[in-house]
């Protein structure tokens, strides 16, 4: 399997404030793996640096062999690479099916004379576009919402289409920041189950921040990075992460000892 995603010695300084210190790992192609750790750790600062939204301190950022450590956002994203984070940024005066329709790379040119003179191409790539869209809210299961307005929905229908809107550029890799926080138990696992569907059916990678360790060890992931403190603790199988006494010390053993 190749290497979609390579991060090397990754750093991230707030001012006196290490936040990520010099993380390393790596995601193959058509891997689901779980990012964890308590609040606080690095896990979102490193998806921000990953996806362009902060520049680093040091170290080295690759997608596909491809150095971004540098790259503005939408040059990343023009990779295959798509994000989402864990406050929902739907446009809540826009439909679901409008919001899914936004985000496709290659759309229609702003330039109005390119516009018109590719019109019944772009005509035919619309529809392709829109047909797309409402097959991805019917394997979400929630192709009723396509219409509704995104202020009306709940958090987790929120999520859902969130996930949705993300896949519509489609992405070969997927970072997912805490897709299923404030989510009830039922629905979580149909996005993960969904989750896992998707990179079992597609070959998409995808790594996923999630808080809840006990949780994301029951959910299907290949692989979990483990952050503590803003280092790599461990990357192993769900079996490798349970039995570590590290894990077990740093994390779930405070967690023990908060009950």
């Amino acid at each position: 399997m190749s290497t979609v995603l390579k991060v090397e010695n990754l750093r991230k300084e707030f001012g006196g404030l290490v936040a990520v210190k010099d993380v390393s790992f790596e995601i193959k192609e058509g891997e689901f793996v779980g990012l964890i750790g308590p609040n606080g750790c690095g896990k979102s600062t490193t998806f921000n640096c990953i996806s362009g939204l902060l520049n680093q301190t040091s170290g080295r950022v690759e997608i596909y062999g491809k150095d971004v450590s540098n790259m503005r956002p939408d040059q990343i994203h023009s990779l295959g690479m798509t994000r989402t984070f864990q406050h929902t940024r739907l446009w809540r005066e826009m439909t679901v099916i409008e919001n899914l329709l936004v985000p496709p790379r290659k759309q229609l040119s702003p330039n109005i004379f390119k516009s018109l003179f590719k019109f019944p191409q772009s005509r035919h790539e619309e529809s392709l576009r829109l047909e797309k869209a409402h097959a991805i809210l019917e394997e979400l299961e929630v192709p009723h919402m396509a219409h509704n307005l995104a202020s009306e929905l709940s958090g987790g229908q929120s999520k859902l289409v969130d996930i949705g809107r993300s896949r519509m550029g489609s992405p070969n890799l997927l970072l997912l920041d805490e897709p299923v926080a404030g989510v009830a138990g039922p629905l979580a696992m149909k996005i993960f189950n969904n989750l896992r569907k998707t990179v079992d059916e597609t070959g998409i990678s995808i790594l996923i921040i999630e808080h809840n360790m006990d949780f994301i060890l029951r959910q299907g992931v290949d692989r979990i990075i483990v952050m503590n403190e803003g280092e790599v603790l461990m990357i192993g199988t769900p079996d490798e992460v349970k039995s570590n006494k590290a894990v077990i010390e740093a994390y779930l053993g405070s967690a023990g000892e908060e009950e």
